[in-house]
């Protein structure tokens, strides 16, 4: 299964008050919160290049599974960390936020927790 592919994003829940939890200003929060971004996924085996455009803004992160790795947050904020792949789902921790990631078919499902604050997006194969 491959996760290869862009998707665009359908639904999210709880944006606003997740991005307030990460630090984001109110400002970039009311910009943000209605735009579709467009995530593309390249899977080589192991390494991943996952591109994320949202209005003029582009997050372009890459990793190889189970190898540490620096990423650039939602809130620009760079960490380190070592994705994992279990089945369909790869999974990240990093400064105590959980990064859940799901493909399922055509339909790709990205949980983020931080706190007692979870976002959930859902983004369709375009």
């Amino acid at each position: 299964m491959s996760f290869t592919g862009k998707y665009e994003l359908q639904s999210q829940e709880n944006f606003e008050p997740f991005m307030r939890a990460l630090g984001l200003p109110e400002e970039q929060i009311q910009k943000g919160k209605d735009l579709k971004s467009i995530s593309e996924i390249v899977q080589d085996g192991k390494k991943f290049t996952i591109t994320v455009t949202t209005g003029s803004k582009v997050i372009k992160n890459q990793f190889t599974v189970g190898e540490e790795s620096e990423i650039e947050l939602m809130n620009g904020q760079k960490v380190k960390v070592a994705v994992q792949l279990e089945g369909n789902k790869l999974v990240a921790e990093a400064k105590g936020m959980k990064s859940v990631t799901e493909l399922n078919g055509d339909t790709i499902t990205h949980t983020m927790t931080l706190g007692d604050q979870t976002l959930k997006r859902v983004s369709k194969r375009i």
